[in-house]
């Protein structure tokens, strides 16, 4: 096939990750394996690989295909000696958390929704190999073969004013954790540290640490940094330290830095390159910081992000690649997968895969570009490197994330006006809310309203348990009648979130609504918009998650208010309301 069909195979591809991304994402997105037709004689090896290797790895997995469709070694570029059969390989990507799960799954729960049977598995860091293996009570990867293929370290992409201001105030360079949470709990937040206007809060996110990789180190690393604080002096930590309450409450008040959370880096990628109003640093690899310096996101940077590798210590991400011991693959497939494995070790691979700004892990490979320092990396950094606890003590760390992280205050406002009728919005809305409460975390707090000609507080925002059972029944017993006071749902709904007085806690609206605003009361977008944008300088801004329903839905207004709040628009159709409850549930 032609190059310009190629090309095409590629655009599609980039459309629909990104597709799944703003759904929600995908767990598993189909690699581009469609331009090299499989010999007849050839060995299979699927791999599934972390949402970051799509950068490289469909051009990696075709390049391999092609050399033995051609009849070479695609390592030395020899003709196949007599006897040789090809290999061919097909991927795709997937969160790392979610497919380790899918591969415990398919030893212990094969009927599960959720089941991978790759012959390769790359996640973003070997964690998650480690946890396959301890979550099964098998040997699925023997770690010591798991091969570093791209190598990316974990960083806190920080705006550079913002890293400068707090040096500047503190009077050294070295930063980590004990100053980004020394602003949070300064008097007058950035103000207090030269910045004109600035926040008196700290917009930090992270993703979700049972599915992210990024966020799992990142949660690690505050285990880390909390219980170096607590006086702890080994090297490695143990479940000891994890479940130590003192430890416990440090990394509770590290994640008080956390404006909300998200399902995957991807979302928090484009929110932080939009500048400082949005977020003022965010956990990522450094491979995606150097993608948003070199101008690849939607957005375009206002000023320069940096690479923040804490003092405490962070992780390298080595992106390995774990050949399966599972009676699904058998042996001559992992022979190939790891003729696979050191063909993407090749110096011509790794300068490939550099180029889309991950470190070579072949050492032969000399680090260039994009590997400057206007990319905003240090690459004599990281200094400190923490070492990786051993699988039990990073469960146990998975386990504590519910005692740990940043609790909500969460108002669902569904809409009850006449339109919500047509096409059975109204009941697609309701199976959403009641679904999403049975997922709810005891810890948060939750409250219900709804607006038609007017706006209706008909549940106190209270602890869940308390308000479970009154919160189903007003929501099964709701119909769809009158007007559509949106822009006054919304005003009103910020106003019962300002009287949420704890500010330890995130403050959401949740909306369900077909969007389009038909009031009388004389309430305007901006007037919604204002009042979102007004709680920007409180502790605990409040966020505004819409839901749409409807092909008739209002998206661009739906749109003006969720970019108020830094969040976005989610479609509500019937077919993905567990996507949609992911993605809602990953905010908080």
């Amino acid at each position: 096939m032609g190059k310009r069909h190629g090309l095409l195979l590629l655009t599609l591809l980039a459309v629909m990750m990104l597709v799944g991304c703003q759904n929600g994402g995908d767990t598993n997105v189909p690699s581009n394996n469609g331009t090299v037709s499989r010999p007849n004689n050839a060995i299979d090896v699927s791999i599934i690989y972390a949402p970051e290797s799509e950068l490289y790895m469909p051009q990696v997995i075709d390049d391999f295909n092609r050399a033995y469709a051609q009849g070479r070694n695609p390592i030395t570029g020899q003709g196949l000696a007599s006897g040789e059969r090809p290999v061919y390989v097909t991927g795709k990507s997937g969160s790392s958390g979610t497919v380790m799960q899918g591969i415990v799954n398919a030893f212990i729960a094969p009927n599960n929704q959720n089941v991978e049977r790759p012959v390769i598995f790359e996640p973003s860091v070997s964690h998650w190999l480690a946890l396959a293996n301890y979550q099964s009570g098998r040997r699925v990867f023997d770690l010591s073969q798991a091969r570093a293929t791209a190598l990316a370290p974990v960083v806190m992409a920080i705006w550079e004013s913002r890293l400068r201001a707090i040096q500047q105030t503190v009077g050294y360079d070295e930063i980590g954790w004990q100053e980004l949470l020394a602003v949070l709990q300064s008097p007058n937040g950035w103000q207090d540290y030269g910045i004109p206007n600035g926040r008196r809060t700290v917009y930090y996110g992270h993703t979700d640490p049972l599915v992210s990789s990024t966020a799992l180190s990142t949660l690690i690393a505050e285990f880390y940094a909390s219980a170096r604080v607590d006086g702890f002096t080994g090297r490695r930590l143990t479940a000891a330290q994890v479940n130590d309450a003192n430890i416990q409450d440090g990394v509770r008040e590290l994640e008080q830095l956390i404006r909300h959370y998200s399902s995957r880096t991807t979302e928090f990628k484009e929110y932080i390159a939009q500048g400082p109003n949005y977020l003022d640093f965010v956990a990522l690899e450094e491979n995606d910081l150097i993608f948003i310096n070199r101008g690849l996101t939607e957005y375009q940077p206002p000023e320069r992000l940096v690479a923040l590798y804490p003092k405490e210590g962070t992780f390298w991400h080595e992106h390995p690649m774990g050949i399966v011991n599972a009676d699904w693959v058998a042996p001559e497939q992992q022979d190939a997968a790891r003729v696979f494995v050191d063909y993407v070790l090749t110096p011509d691979v790794q300068r490939l895969i550099m180029s889309q700004g991950f470190r070579p892990a072949n050492s032969d490979v000399p680090l260039e570009f994009p590997f400057v320092e206007e990319n905003g990396i240090d690459p004599d950094k990281p200094t400190t490197v923490l070492d990786v606890p051993d699988a039990d003590v990073i469960a146990a760390i998975q386990q504590s994330w519910s005692l740990v992280k940043k609790q909500a205050d969460i108002l669902l406002v569904i809409d009850t006006s006449g339109s919500m009728s047509n096409d059975d919005k109204l009941a697609q809305a309701q199976e959403a809310a009641l679904a999403f409460l049975s997922t709810m975390e005891t810890n948060n707090r939750v409250g219900l309203a709804t607006f038609s000609d007017q706006v209706t507080l008909r549940v106190n925002i209270e602890d869940y348990e308390r308000v479970s059972d009154q919160l189903y029944s007003q929501i099964r017993s709701l119909r769809a009648d009158g007007g559509t006071e949106l822009y006054g749902a919304v005003q009103q709904s910020v106003e019962v979130m300002n009287q949420q007085s704890d500010e330890t806690r995130i403050r959401a609206v949740v909306i369900l609504s077909d969007g389009e605003d038909t009031g009388d009361r004389g309430f305007t977008l901006q007037d919604a918009i204002n009042a979102v944008n007004e709680t920007s300088d409180a502790l605990n801004p409040v966020i505004v998650i819409p839901v749409a329903y409807g092909a008739d839905a209002d998206i661009q207004t739906l749109n003006a208010i969720a970019r108020a709040s830094n969040t976005r628009v989610q479609a509500g159709d019937p077919d993905n309301i567990s996507r949609v409850l992911d993605l809602i549930a990953s905010y908080f």
